[in-house]
Protein backbone atom coordinates (compact mmCIF):
# COMPACT_ATOMS: atom_id res chain seq x y z
CA UNK A 1 0.00 0.00 0.00
CA UNK A 2 1.59 2.90 -1.32
CA UNK A 3 -0.93 5.76 1.63
CA UNK A 4 2.18 7.82 2.45
CA UNK A 5 2.93 11.78 3.50
CA UNK A 6 2.37 12.19 -0.25
CA UNK A 7 -0.82 11.18 -0.71
CA UNK A 8 -1.70 12.02 3.01
CA UNK A 9 -0.83 16.11 2.05
CA UNK A 10 -2.78 16.02 -1.28
CA UNK A 11 -5.80 14.61 0.65
CA UNK A 12 -5.58 17.38 3.04
CA UNK A 13 -5.03 19.55 -0.03
CA UNK A 14 -7.90 18.76 -1.72
CA UNK A 15 -10.44 18.66 1.56
CA UNK A 16 -9.48 22.68 2.07
CA UNK A 17 -12.61 22.97 -0.87
CA UNK A 18 -14.95 21.64 2.33
CA UNK A 19 -13.54 24.07 5.10
CA UNK A 20 -16.41 26.25 6.63
CA UNK A 21 -18.60 23.22 5.23
CA UNK A 22 -21.47 22.36 7.58
CA UNK A 23 -21.36 18.26 8.90
CA UNK A 24 -25.30 17.70 8.64
CA UNK A 25 -25.16 13.76 9.13
CA UNK A 26 -23.21 11.26 10.49
CA UNK A 27 -23.31 7.67 10.46
CA UNK A 28 -20.90 4.31 11.42
CA UNK A 29 -21.31 1.47 8.40
CA UNK A 30 -18.84 -0.51 9.97
CA UNK A 31 -16.58 -0.62 12.90
CA UNK A 32 -13.38 0.92 11.32
CA UNK A 33 -15.59 3.30 8.95
CA UNK A 34 -16.78 7.05 9.48
CA UNK A 35 -19.07 8.60 7.20
CA UNK A 36 -19.87 12.71 7.21
CA UNK A 37 -22.31 14.20 5.47
CA UNK A 38 -21.00 17.68 4.35
CA UNK A 39 -23.05 20.80 3.60
CA UNK A 40 -20.90 23.71 1.97
CA UNK A 41 -20.14 25.96 -0.97
CA UNK A 42 -19.72 23.29 -3.35
CA UNK A 43 -23.25 21.27 -2.86
CA UNK A 44 -23.10 18.12 -0.39
CA UNK A 45 -20.81 15.90 -0.71
CA UNK A 46 -19.62 12.66 1.75
CA UNK A 47 -16.64 12.30 3.48
CA UNK A 48 -15.32 8.98 4.53
CA UNK A 49 -12.71 8.42 7.41
CA UNK A 50 -11.58 4.97 7.41
CA UNK A 51 -9.29 3.11 10.10
CA UNK A 52 -9.28 0.07 8.27
CA UNK A 53 -6.13 -1.79 9.79
CA UNK A 54 -5.71 -2.93 5.77
CA UNK A 55 -7.13 0.26 3.69
CA UNK A 56 -6.97 3.17 5.93
CA UNK A 57 -8.00 6.47 4.35
CA UNK A 58 -9.84 9.50 4.47
CA UNK A 59 -11.51 10.87 1.01
CA UNK A 60 -14.82 11.93 -0.50
CA UNK A 61 -16.99 9.53 -1.99
CA UNK A 62 -19.65 8.59 -4.07
CA UNK A 63 -20.37 5.41 -2.63
CA UNK A 64 -23.38 4.57 -0.96
CA UNK A 65 -23.17 3.06 2.75
CA UNK A 66 -25.95 1.42 4.90
CA UNK A 67 -27.23 3.63 8.10
CA UNK A 68 -26.99 1.11 11.06
CA UNK A 69 -30.39 1.19 12.53
CA UNK A 70 -28.35 1.13 16.23
CA UNK A 71 -25.61 3.93 15.87
CA UNK A 72 -22.34 2.64 17.75
CA UNK A 73 -21.27 4.53 20.68
CA UNK A 74 -18.97 6.23 19.18
CA UNK A 75 -21.01 7.61 15.88
CA UNK A 76 -22.88 8.79 19.16
CA UNK A 77 -20.68 10.40 20.81
CA UNK A 78 -19.64 12.45 16.99
CA UNK A 79 -23.12 13.26 16.90
CA UNK A 80 -23.04 14.82 19.94
CA UNK A 81 -20.16 16.90 19.88
CA UNK A 82 -19.18 16.85 15.37
CA UNK A 83 -23.50 17.38 14.31
CA UNK A 84 -23.92 20.44 13.14
CA UNK A 85 -20.53 21.83 13.26
CA UNK A 86 -18.50 23.68 11.08
CA UNK A 87 -15.29 22.50 9.99
CA UNK A 88 -12.86 25.09 10.89
CA UNK A 89 -9.60 23.95 9.57
CA UNK A 90 -8.34 20.45 8.27
CA UNK A 91 -4.12 20.07 8.39
CA UNK A 92 -1.62 17.63 8.33
CA UNK A 93 0.94 16.90 10.84
CA UNK A 94 4.16 17.49 9.07
CA UNK A 95 4.35 14.91 6.51
CA UNK A 96 2.81 11.94 8.68
CA UNK A 97 -0.03 10.25 7.80
CA UNK A 98 -2.20 11.78 10.53
CA UNK A 99 -4.69 14.62 10.01
CA UNK A 100 -6.53 17.25 12.27
CA UNK A 101 -10.21 18.35 11.34
CA UNK A 102 -10.48 21.46 13.77
CA UNK A 103 -14.44 21.34 14.31
CA UNK A 104 -16.24 24.70 15.95
CA UNK A 105 -20.27 23.87 17.55
CA UNK A 106 -22.30 25.47 19.73
CA UNK A 107 -23.20 22.95 22.93
CA UNK A 108 -26.53 22.58 24.10
CA UNK A 109 -26.24 26.17 25.70
CA UNK A 110 -25.45 28.00 23.32
CA UNK A 111 -22.00 28.23 23.99
CA UNK A 112 -19.93 27.78 20.72
CA UNK A 113 -17.51 24.29 21.34
CA UNK A 114 -14.52 23.03 19.67
CA UNK A 115 -13.18 20.20 19.09
CA UNK A 116 -10.39 18.39 17.18
CA UNK A 117 -11.08 15.07 15.20
CA UNK A 118 -7.61 13.21 14.82
CA UNK A 119 -7.66 10.95 11.62
CA UNK A 120 -4.03 8.39 12.64
CA UNK A 121 -3.82 6.26 9.04
CA UNK A 122 -0.61 4.36 10.16
CA UNK A 123 -2.02 0.30 8.77
CA UNK A 124 -3.02 -1.98 11.72
CA UNK A 125 -2.40 1.14 13.69
CA UNK A 126 -4.97 3.11 12.40
CA UNK A 127 -7.00 5.24 14.83
CA UNK A 128 -9.82 8.00 15.04
CA UNK A 129 -10.10 10.09 17.75
CA UNK A 130 -11.92 13.26 19.33
CA UNK A 131 -10.44 15.43 21.74
CA UNK A 132 -10.93 18.30 23.22
CA UNK A 133 -8.29 20.68 22.26
CA UNK A 134 -8.59 22.64 25.25
CA UNK A 135 -7.46 20.03 27.64
CA UNK A 136 -6.13 17.25 25.31
CA UNK A 137 -8.23 15.31 26.90
CA UNK A 138 -9.56 12.37 24.69
CA UNK A 139 -13.33 11.90 24.75
CA UNK A 140 -13.21 8.68 22.80
CA UNK A 141 -11.14 6.96 19.89
CA UNK A 142 -12.98 4.49 17.03
CA UNK A 143 -10.65 1.66 18.64
CA UNK A 144 -9.95 1.47 22.35
CA UNK A 145 -5.63 0.98 22.85
CA UNK A 146 -5.68 -0.20 26.47
CA UNK A 147 -2.27 -0.16 29.00
CA UNK A 148 -2.26 -3.83 28.59
CA UNK A 149 -2.08 -3.30 24.55
CA UNK A 150 0.65 -0.46 24.53
CA UNK A 151 2.66 1.04 27.08
CA UNK A 152 3.70 4.51 25.10
CA UNK A 153 0.21 5.71 25.10
CA UNK A 154 -4.02 4.86 25.80
CA UNK A 155 -6.22 5.77 23.61
CA UNK A 156 -9.25 5.64 25.92
CA UNK A 157 -11.68 8.09 27.32
CA UNK A 158 -10.25 10.53 29.44
CA UNK A 159 -6.79 10.14 28.88
CA UNK A 160 -4.64 13.22 27.54
CA UNK A 161 -3.92 12.48 23.87
CA UNK A 162 -0.76 11.11 23.06
CA UNK A 163 0.72 11.14 19.41
CA UNK A 164 1.96 8.45 18.10
CA UNK A 165 6.20 8.16 18.16
CA UNK A 166 8.24 10.33 16.64
CA UNK A 167 10.67 9.18 13.89
CA UNK A 168 12.66 11.96 13.73
CA UNK A 169 12.97 12.27 9.85
CA UNK A 170 13.96 15.31 7.57
CA UNK A 171 11.62 17.11 5.88
CA UNK A 172 11.93 16.43 2.40
CA UNK A 173 9.90 18.98 1.41
CA UNK A 174 12.57 21.33 2.78
CA UNK A 175 15.63 19.15 2.14
CA UNK A 176 19.00 20.88 0.55
CA UNK A 177 21.49 19.29 -1.88
CA UNK A 178 24.10 19.12 0.57
CA UNK A 179 22.17 17.07 3.08
CA UNK A 180 20.79 15.10 0.50
CA UNK A 181 23.97 13.97 -1.38
CA UNK A 182 25.59 13.30 2.28
CA UNK A 183 23.09 11.25 2.87
CA UNK A 184 23.25 9.33 -0.84
CA UNK A 185 27.12 8.98 -0.85
CA UNK A 186 26.38 6.87 2.54
CA UNK A 187 24.27 5.20 1.43
CA UNK A 188 26.04 3.98 -1.52
CA UNK A 189 28.83 3.34 0.78
CA UNK A 190 26.66 0.63 2.47
CA UNK A 191 25.31 -0.66 -0.97
CA UNK A 192 21.83 0.61 0.25
CA UNK A 193 18.99 0.43 -2.33
CA UNK A 194 16.36 3.06 -2.37
CA UNK A 195 15.31 1.98 0.62
CA UNK A 196 17.71 4.55 2.54
CA UNK A 197 15.31 7.61 1.17
CA UNK A 198 12.31 6.49 3.06
CA UNK A 199 14.60 5.51 6.29
CA UNK A 200 16.18 9.68 5.99
CA UNK A 201 12.72 11.89 5.28
CA UNK A 202 9.10 11.86 6.45
CA UNK A 203 6.21 10.64 4.63
CA UNK A 204 8.14 8.74 1.26
CA UNK A 205 6.89 5.67 0.84
CA UNK A 206 8.98 2.98 -1.05
CA UNK A 207 6.66 3.43 -4.61
CA UNK A 208 7.91 7.21 -3.92
CA UNK A 209 11.74 6.05 -3.66
CA UNK A 210 11.26 3.75 -6.37
CA UNK A 211 10.04 6.56 -8.53
CA UNK A 212 12.90 8.66 -7.83
CA UNK A 213 15.61 5.76 -8.66
CA UNK A 214 13.28 5.48 -12.26
CA UNK A 215 13.33 9.13 -12.87
CA UNK A 216 17.14 9.44 -12.59
CA UNK A 217 18.17 6.34 -14.03
CA UNK A 218 15.84 5.36 -16.24
CA UNK A 219 15.76 1.83 -14.45
CA UNK A 220 15.25 0.67 -10.94
CA UNK A 221 18.42 -0.71 -9.17
CA UNK A 222 19.49 -4.39 -9.96
CA UNK A 223 17.29 -4.12 -13.15
CA UNK A 224 20.48 -3.26 -15.49
CA UNK A 225 21.43 -7.04 -14.90
CA UNK A 226 19.46 -10.08 -13.33
CA UNK A 227 22.97 -11.31 -11.30
CA UNK A 228 24.32 -7.86 -10.73
CA UNK A 229 24.08 -5.51 -7.85
CA UNK A 230 23.00 -1.98 -8.06
CA UNK A 231 26.17 -0.20 -8.97
CA UNK A 232 27.51 1.77 -5.73
CA UNK A 233 29.35 4.62 -8.03
CA UNK A 234 26.36 5.76 -9.81
CA UNK A 235 26.66 9.42 -9.75
CA UNK A 236 24.21 10.84 -7.17
CA UNK A 237 23.49 14.49 -9.36
CA UNK A 238 20.69 12.41 -11.32
CA UNK A 239 19.01 11.27 -7.86
CA UNK A 240 19.40 14.80 -6.75
CA UNK A 241 17.94 16.21 -9.36
CA UNK A 242 14.93 13.51 -9.46
CA UNK A 243 14.27 14.09 -6.16
CA UNK A 244 14.09 17.86 -5.87
CA UNK A 245 11.90 18.06 -9.03
CA UNK A 246 9.62 15.46 -7.48
CA UNK A 247 9.53 17.67 -4.18
CA UNK A 248 8.48 20.64 -6.45
CA UNK A 249 5.68 19.27 -7.63
CA UNK A 250 4.59 18.61 -4.29
CA UNK A 251 5.39 21.93 -2.66
CA UNK A 252 3.44 23.20 -5.41
CA UNK A 253 0.51 20.69 -5.13
CA UNK A 254 0.71 19.60 -8.98
CA UNK A 255 -0.96 16.38 -8.10
CA UNK A 256 -1.47 13.55 -10.36
CA UNK A 257 -3.54 10.71 -9.10
CA UNK A 258 -2.25 7.28 -11.03
CA UNK A 259 -3.09 3.86 -10.70
CA UNK A 260 -1.12 0.75 -12.76
CA UNK A 261 1.31 -1.62 -11.91
CA UNK A 262 4.67 -1.82 -10.96
CA UNK A 263 7.60 -4.31 -12.49
CA UNK A 264 6.67 -7.05 -10.25
CA UNK A 265 2.92 -6.77 -11.50
CA UNK A 266 1.24 -5.25 -8.06
CA UNK A 267 -1.81 -2.78 -8.56
CA UNK A 268 -0.16 0.60 -6.96
CA UNK A 269 -1.40 4.14 -6.69
CA UNK A 270 0.31 7.46 -6.13
CA UNK A 271 -0.76 11.27 -6.00
CA UNK A 272 2.06 12.12 -8.03
CA UNK A 273 2.53 11.49 -11.68
CA UNK A 274 4.60 7.72 -11.53
CA UNK A 275 7.14 6.53 -14.50
CA UNK A 276 7.68 3.20 -13.17
CA UNK A 277 4.69 2.04 -14.16
CA UNK A 278 4.66 -0.53 -16.58
CA UNK A 279 1.81 -0.86 -19.46
CA UNK A 280 -1.10 1.65 -19.11
CA UNK A 281 -1.73 3.71 -16.53
CA UNK A 282 -4.76 5.24 -15.28
CA UNK A 283 -4.96 9.18 -14.08
CA UNK A 284 -7.58 10.62 -12.17
CA UNK A 285 -9.27 13.99 -12.05
CA UNK A 286 -8.73 13.88 -7.60
CA UNK A 287 -6.91 12.00 -5.36
CA UNK A 288 -10.15 10.65 -3.91
CA UNK A 289 -11.49 9.23 -7.20
CA UNK A 290 -8.07 7.46 -7.38
CA UNK A 291 -8.97 6.16 -4.29
CA UNK A 292 -12.23 5.15 -4.52
CA UNK A 293 -11.46 3.17 -7.78
CA UNK A 294 -8.02 1.38 -6.05
CA UNK A 295 -9.46 0.98 -2.15
CA UNK A 296 -13.50 1.06 -2.81
CA UNK A 297 -14.15 -2.12 -3.35
CA UNK A 298 -11.40 -4.01 -1.96
CA UNK A 299 -11.87 -1.97 1.19
CA UNK A 300 -15.74 -3.34 0.86
CA UNK A 301 -15.00 -7.31 0.27
CA UNK A 302 -12.79 -6.85 3.03
CA UNK A 303 -14.86 -5.77 5.26
CA UNK A 304 -17.81 -7.91 4.46
CA UNK A 305 -15.38 -11.04 4.49
CA UNK A 306 -14.91 -10.41 7.94
CA UNK A 307 -18.52 -9.88 8.79
CA UNK A 308 -19.68 -13.03 7.05
CA UNK A 309 -16.64 -15.75 8.01
CA UNK A 310 -19.55 -17.89 10.35
CA UNK A 311 -21.83 -17.38 7.66
CA UNK A 312 -19.75 -18.44 4.90
CA UNK A 313 -18.60 -21.18 6.99
CA UNK A 314 -22.21 -21.98 7.94
CA UNK A 315 -23.42 -22.60 4.32
CA UNK A 316 -20.64 -24.01 3.40
CA UNK A 317 -20.84 -27.02 5.70
CA UNK A 318 -24.69 -27.29 5.12
CA UNK A 319 -24.13 -26.99 1.09
CA UNK A 320 -21.38 -30.21 1.61
CA UNK A 321 -24.14 -32.09 3.96
CA UNK A 322 -26.67 -32.07 1.66
CA UNK A 323 -24.28 -32.86 -1.53
CA UNK A 324 -23.58 -35.91 0.75
CA UNK A 325 -26.82 -36.64 1.61
CA UNK A 326 -27.51 -36.41 -2.34
CA UNK A 327 -24.96 -39.04 -3.16
CA UNK A 328 -26.39 -41.56 -0.57
CA UNK A 329 -30.66 -41.19 -2.34
CA UNK A 330 -28.69 -41.35 -5.25
CA UNK A 331 -26.97 -44.73 -4.08
CA UNK A 332 -29.87 -45.60 -2.60
CA UNK A 333 -31.91 -44.92 -5.70
CA UNK A 334 -29.31 -47.35 -7.66
CA UNK A 335 -30.22 -50.08 -5.75
CA UNK A 336 -34.19 -49.53 -5.17
CA UNK A 337 -34.12 -50.10 -9.47
CA UNK A 338 -33.53 -53.37 -8.87
CA UNK A 339 -36.89 -53.94 -7.01
CA UNK A 340 -38.44 -55.31 -10.11
CA UNK A 341 -35.54 -57.94 -10.54
CA UNK A 342 -36.48 -58.89 -6.54
CA UNK A 343 -40.23 -59.20 -8.15
CA UNK A 344 -39.47 -61.63 -10.85
CA UNK A 345 -37.18 -63.63 -8.70
CA UNK A 346 -39.52 -64.17 -6.70
CA UNK A 347 -42.44 -65.37 -9.32
CA UNK A 348 -40.14 -67.67 -11.13
CA UNK A 349 -39.57 -69.91 -8.16
CA UNK A 350 -43.00 -70.37 -6.41
CA UNK A 351 -43.97 -72.68 -9.67
CA UNK A 352 -40.52 -74.40 -9.30
CA UNK A 353 -40.80 -75.14 -4.83
CA UNK A 354 -40.49 -78.67 -5.43
CA UNK A 355 -37.37 -78.27 -7.40
CA UNK A 356 -35.57 -76.19 -4.73
CA UNK A 357 -34.05 -77.82 -1.32
CA UNK A 358 -33.36 -75.84 2.14
CA UNK A 359 -29.94 -75.81 1.98
CA UNK A 360 -29.06 -75.06 -1.45
CA UNK A 361 -27.36 -72.05 -2.20
CA UNK A 362 -28.76 -71.20 -5.80
CA UNK A 363 -30.75 -72.20 -8.06
CA UNK A 364 -31.28 -72.16 -11.77
CA UNK A 365 -34.35 -71.34 -14.06
CA UNK A 366 -35.88 -70.14 -17.12
CA UNK A 367 -37.02 -66.74 -17.13
CA UNK A 368 -40.11 -66.41 -18.92
CA UNK A 369 -40.03 -63.06 -18.67
CA UNK A 370 -37.38 -62.69 -20.95
CA UNK A 371 -37.89 -62.64 -24.82
CA UNK A 372 -34.85 -65.38 -25.31
CA UNK A 373 -36.37 -67.05 -22.33
CA UNK A 374 -32.57 -67.48 -20.70
CA UNK A 375 -32.18 -69.28 -17.19
CA UNK A 376 -31.52 -67.00 -14.78
CA UNK A 377 -29.16 -67.57 -11.77
CA UNK A 378 -31.06 -67.05 -8.36
CA UNK A 379 -28.86 -66.72 -5.06
CA UNK A 380 -30.79 -68.47 -1.85
CA UNK A 381 -30.35 -67.97 1.50
CA UNK A 382 -29.40 -71.80 3.11
CA UNK A 383 -30.85 -71.37 5.95
CA UNK A 384 -34.32 -70.92 5.22
CA UNK A 385 -36.88 -73.00 2.95
CA UNK A 386 -37.88 -72.62 -0.76
CA UNK A 387 -40.94 -70.97 0.52
CA UNK A 388 -39.22 -68.40 2.87
CA UNK A 389 -36.68 -67.51 -0.06
CA UNK A 390 -39.33 -66.86 -2.33
CA UNK A 391 -41.34 -64.83 0.08
CA UNK A 392 -37.93 -63.17 0.98
CA UNK A 393 -37.66 -61.78 -2.40
CA UNK A 394 -41.65 -60.20 -2.39
CA UNK A 395 -40.59 -58.13 0.88
CA UNK A 396 -37.50 -56.75 -0.90
CA UNK A 397 -40.02 -55.94 -3.99
CA UNK A 398 -42.43 -53.98 -1.94
CA UNK A 399 -39.97 -52.51 0.38
CA UNK A 400 -37.69 -51.00 -2.45
CA UNK A 401 -40.89 -49.76 -4.63
CA UNK A 402 -42.21 -48.10 -1.34
CA UNK A 403 -39.06 -46.19 -0.98
CA UNK A 404 -38.41 -45.09 -4.81
CA UNK A 405 -41.42 -42.94 -3.72
CA UNK A 406 -39.95 -41.36 -0.87
CA UNK A 407 -36.17 -41.48 -2.48
CA UNK A 408 -37.55 -39.00 -5.25
CA UNK A 409 -38.85 -37.01 -2.61
CA UNK A 410 -36.39 -36.44 -0.62
CA UNK A 411 -33.75 -35.97 -3.77
CA UNK A 412 -36.12 -32.93 -5.17
CA UNK A 413 -36.21 -31.84 -1.64
CA UNK A 414 -31.91 -32.25 -0.98
CA UNK A 415 -31.73 -30.64 -4.65
CA UNK A 416 -33.80 -27.62 -3.62
CA UNK A 417 -31.89 -27.18 -0.49
CA UNK A 418 -28.33 -27.34 -2.53
CA UNK A 419 -29.86 -24.72 -4.94
CA UNK A 420 -30.78 -22.24 -2.01
CA UNK A 421 -27.54 -22.64 -0.22
CA UNK A 422 -25.60 -22.26 -3.58
CA UNK A 423 -27.83 -18.73 -4.23
CA UNK A 424 -27.25 -17.86 -0.88
CA UNK A 425 -23.27 -18.35 -1.05
CA UNK A 426 -23.43 -16.23 -4.47
CA UNK A 427 -25.94 -13.48 -2.80
CA UNK A 428 -22.45 -13.17 0.22
CA UNK A 429 -20.22 -12.93 -2.50
CA UNK A 430 -22.07 -9.67 -3.77
CA UNK A 431 -23.27 -8.38 -0.39
CA UNK A 432 -22.83 -4.73 1.06
CA UNK A 433 -22.89 -4.67 4.65
CA UNK A 434 -26.59 -4.02 5.33
CA UNK A 435 -27.27 -7.72 2.56
CA UNK A 436 -25.24 -9.15 5.19
CA UNK A 437 -27.22 -8.65 8.29
CA UNK A 438 -30.37 -9.39 5.80
CA UNK A 439 -28.80 -12.57 4.69
CA UNK A 440 -28.59 -13.41 8.59
CA UNK A 441 -32.46 -12.17 9.78
CA UNK A 442 -33.37 -14.57 6.59
CA UNK A 443 -31.89 -17.77 8.03
CA UNK A 444 -33.10 -16.69 11.59
CA UNK A 445 -36.68 -16.83 9.67
CA UNK A 446 -36.14 -20.09 8.29
CA UNK A 447 -34.50 -21.80 11.16
CA UNK A 448 -31.27 -22.65 9.88
CA UNK A 449 -29.74 -19.70 13.10
CA UNK A 450 -30.94 -19.10 16.36
CA UNK A 451 -31.64 -15.52 16.86
CA UNK A 452 -29.05 -14.35 19.45
CA UNK A 453 -30.76 -10.93 20.33
CA UNK A 454 -31.30 -10.49 24.29
CA UNK A 455 -34.30 -11.18 25.37
CA UNK A 456 -36.89 -8.81 26.07
CA UNK A 457 -34.95 -6.43 23.33
CA UNK A 458 -37.63 -5.71 20.94
CA UNK A 459 -35.77 -4.93 17.73
CA UNK A 460 -37.21 -2.26 15.43
CA UNK A 461 -39.36 -4.14 12.76
CA UNK A 462 -38.66 -3.15 9.55
CA UNK A 463 -40.50 -5.47 6.10
CA UNK A 464 -38.91 -2.93 3.86
CA UNK A 465 -35.05 -4.18 2.82
CA UNK A 466 -32.40 -2.27 1.30
CA UNK A 467 -32.47 -1.15 -2.34
CA UNK A 468 -30.20 -1.05 -4.46
CA UNK A 469 -31.43 1.25 -6.91
CA UNK A 470 -29.21 1.95 -10.52
CA UNK A 471 -30.14 4.31 -13.33
CA UNK A 472 -30.02 3.39 -16.72
CA UNK A 473 -28.74 5.69 -18.95
CA UNK A 474 -32.22 6.66 -20.36
CA UNK A 475 -33.19 7.74 -16.75
CA UNK A 476 -35.06 4.49 -16.22
CA UNK A 477 -34.68 3.24 -12.33
CA UNK A 478 -33.72 -0.34 -12.29
CA UNK A 479 -33.49 -2.13 -9.50
CA UNK A 480 -31.55 -5.34 -8.25
CA UNK A 481 -31.84 -7.55 -5.41
CA UNK A 482 -29.15 -8.87 -3.51
CA UNK A 483 -30.43 -11.37 -1.09
CA UNK A 484 -33.78 -13.49 -0.89
CA UNK A 485 -35.54 -10.83 1.32
CA UNK A 486 -34.86 -7.90 -1.38
CA UNK A 487 -35.76 -10.74 -4.18
CA UNK A 488 -38.65 -10.75 -2.50
CA UNK A 489 -39.40 -7.24 -1.75
CA UNK A 490 -38.39 -5.68 -5.18
CA UNK A 491 -40.39 -8.78 -7.12
CA UNK A 492 -43.44 -9.86 -5.45
CA UNK A 493 -44.06 -6.05 -3.72
CA UNK A 494 -42.33 -3.38 -5.21
CA UNK A 495 -42.42 -3.92 -9.08
CA UNK A 496 -45.89 -3.72 -10.80
CA UNK A 497 -47.52 -5.82 -13.49
CA UNK A 498 -46.44 -3.79 -16.36
CA UNK A 499 -42.52 -3.76 -15.10
CA UNK A 500 -39.94 -5.96 -16.53
CA UNK A 501 -38.13 -8.75 -14.92
CA UNK A 502 -34.54 -10.53 -15.15
CA UNK A 503 -32.76 -13.21 -14.11
CA UNK A 504 -29.91 -15.64 -15.18
CA UNK A 505 -31.38 -18.86 -16.76
CA UNK A 506 -30.98 -21.68 -13.97
CA UNK A 507 -28.13 -19.81 -12.50
CA UNK A 508 -27.92 -18.40 -9.01
CA UNK A 509 -28.44 -14.47 -9.18
CA UNK A 510 -30.48 -11.40 -8.73
CA UNK A 511 -33.65 -10.16 -9.17
CA UNK A 512 -33.58 -7.36 -11.01
CA UNK A 513 -36.55 -4.88 -12.08
CA UNK A 514 -37.20 -2.22 -15.00
CA UNK A 515 -39.13 0.05 -13.36
CA UNK A 516 -40.77 1.17 -16.49
CA UNK A 517 -43.36 -0.36 -19.40
CA UNK A 518 -41.43 2.04 -21.85
CA UNK A 519 -37.87 1.40 -22.84
CA UNK A 520 -35.23 1.35 -25.59
CA UNK A 521 -33.06 -1.96 -26.03
CA UNK A 522 -30.04 0.23 -24.45
CA UNK A 523 -31.77 -0.23 -20.80
CA UNK A 524 -33.03 -3.93 -21.52
CA UNK A 525 -29.09 -4.63 -22.19
CA UNK A 526 -28.00 -2.68 -19.14
CA UNK A 527 -30.85 -4.62 -16.99
CA UNK A 528 -29.26 -7.59 -18.35
CA UNK A 529 -26.12 -6.95 -17.48
CA UNK A 530 -26.92 -6.05 -13.82
CA UNK A 531 -28.41 -9.66 -13.83
CA UNK A 532 -25.65 -11.27 -15.10
CA UNK A 533 -22.86 -9.31 -12.79
CA UNK A 534 -25.02 -10.12 -9.79
CA UNK A 535 -24.99 -13.94 -10.61
CA UNK A 536 -23.25 -16.94 -10.01
CA UNK A 537 -21.85 -16.42 -13.69
CA UNK A 538 -20.51 -13.27 -13.26
CA UNK A 539 -16.43 -14.48 -14.61
CA UNK A 540 -18.23 -15.86 -17.73
CA UNK A 541 -19.06 -14.77 -20.93
CA UNK A 542 -22.56 -15.34 -22.71
CA UNK A 543 -24.72 -15.45 -20.14
CA UNK A 544 -28.72 -16.36 -20.61
CA UNK A 545 -30.61 -13.54 -19.21
CA UNK A 546 -34.46 -14.69 -19.13
CA UNK A 547 -36.92 -11.77 -19.61
CA UNK A 548 -40.72 -11.48 -18.70
CA UNK A 549 -43.21 -9.25 -17.36
CA UNK A 550 -43.53 -9.03 -13.67
CA UNK A 551 -47.09 -10.25 -14.33
CA UNK A 552 -45.68 -13.62 -15.68
CA UNK A 553 -43.63 -14.40 -12.45
CA UNK A 554 -45.33 -16.34 -9.06
CA UNK A 555 -43.82 -17.52 -6.35
CA UNK A 556 -45.19 -21.19 -5.55
CA UNK A 557 -47.12 -21.69 -2.07
CA UNK A 558 -44.36 -22.91 0.54
CA UNK A 559 -41.46 -22.02 -1.57
CA UNK A 560 -37.86 -21.27 0.00
CA UNK A 561 -37.80 -17.30 -0.10
CA UNK A 562 -36.64 -15.88 -3.57
CA UNK A 563 -37.72 -18.58 -5.44
CA UNK A 564 -40.16 -17.85 -8.26
CA UNK A 565 -41.37 -19.69 -11.16
CA UNK A 566 -42.22 -17.65 -14.54
CA UNK A 567 -43.40 -18.02 -18.36
CA UNK A 568 -43.64 -15.92 -21.45
CA UNK A 569 -40.29 -15.34 -21.25
CA UNK A 570 -37.49 -14.59 -23.58
CA UNK A 571 -33.45 -15.22 -23.62
CA UNK A 572 -30.59 -12.80 -24.27
CA UNK A 573 -27.21 -13.47 -24.37
CA UNK A 574 -25.09 -11.39 -22.45
CA UNK A 575 -21.29 -10.71 -21.35
CA UNK A 576 -20.74 -9.29 -17.99
CA UNK A 577 -19.01 -5.87 -18.17
CA UNK A 578 -17.77 -4.28 -14.97
CA UNK A 579 -17.00 -0.95 -16.70
CA UNK A 580 -20.75 -0.51 -17.77
CA UNK A 581 -22.18 -1.63 -14.20
CA UNK A 582 -19.69 0.95 -12.85
CA UNK A 583 -20.37 3.73 -14.82
CA UNK A 584 -24.53 3.13 -13.99
CA UNK A 585 -25.35 5.86 -11.57
CA UNK A 586 -26.42 3.69 -7.98
CA UNK A 587 -28.21 4.83 -4.73
CA UNK A 588 -28.81 2.53 -1.60
CA UNK A 589 -31.94 2.98 0.24
CA UNK A 590 -32.54 1.98 3.73
CA UNK A 591 -36.33 0.72 3.89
Amino acid sequence: MALDGIVTRSIVHELQAVVGGRINKIHQPSPNDIIMQLRSAGGTRRLLLSANPTYPRVQLTEQSFPNPLEAPMFCMLLRKHCEGGVIEAITQVGMERIIHFDIRQRDELGDVSQKRLVVELMGRHSNIILIDPSTGAQLDGIHHVTPAISGYRVVMPGFSYTEPPQQHKLDPLSANKENFLSACQTAQEESQGPGWLVGTFSGLSPLIAEEVYFRAYGRLPGQQDHNEEPSPDESPEPLWAAFDALMGEIREHRYCPVTGENAKGKSVFSAVRLMLIQGEAQTYASISECMEDYFGEKALRDTVKQKTSDLLRFLQNERNKNIKKMSNLENDLAEADDAERYRIWGELMLPSLHSISKGDRSVELVNYYDEDQKTETIPLDPLLTPSENAQRYFKKYNKFKNSLAVIDEQMEKTSEEITYLEGLLQQLAHASLSDVDEIREELIQQGYLRDRAKKGKKKKKNDRPTLHVYTSSEGIEICVGKNNLQNEYVTNRLAGPNDTWLHTKDIPGSHVVIRSSDFSDSTLNEAAQLAAYFSQAKESSSVPVDCTLIRHVRKPSGAKPGFVIYDHQRTLFVTPDEKLIKSLPNTMKNG
